[in-house]
């Protein structure tokens, strides 16, 4: 049976593996690449530390999916009057695990807490494979951003 769970320090080896497998199936990267400490480092250090909330889909006790929520607090506006603000990031399963909804229950899940903590908004990146699902959820394009990377 899968068990999706709310995620705490106690599970930091369970989040580092799934965000580090994401990682590399996302970005097409081999098997056997090796990661920068500062990636490692800094990953571990903001589950660890960061404000976000992160769930977990276990068949037992293997894990087989995960999806973060990260909050970030602006300036209250007429919009968004708390400041509170949330980003869905790392919505991730395993090839053999997808469309049987997994990745749908998790998304519900941080959704619902995210709501309860006061923010006013949720924004993405979604990739290709995953933007029917979330279009689905009632997530829309936004024209309203623009950003600058440093480069």
């Amino acid at each position: 049976m899968i068990d999706i769970k709310i995620s705490s320090k106690d599970n930091i080896n369970e989040l580092m593996s799934s965000r580090l497998e994401m990682l590399k199936v996302v970005n097409d990267l081999p098997e056997d690449y090796e990661y920068s400490e500062e990636i490692i480092n800094e990953s571990r250090d903001y589950f660890l530390n960061g404000d976000h909330l992160t769930v977990l889909a276990m068949d037992d006790d293997v894990v087989i999916g995960c999806a973060s929520m990260s909050f970030i607090r602006i300036m209250p506006t007429f919009e968004h009057p708390t400041g509170k603000r949330a980003h869905l990031m790392n919505v991730y399963t395993r090839s053999e695990y997808r469309r049987k909804g997994i990745a749908r229950k998790m998304v519900e899940l941080l959704i619902e807490k995210t709501w309860e903590k006061g923010a006013s908004e949720i924004s993405l990146d979604a990739t290709t494979l995953g933007r029917p699902l979330y279009e689905k959820m009632g997530f829309t394009n936004s024209t309203e951003c623009m950003v600058l990377t440093k480069g």
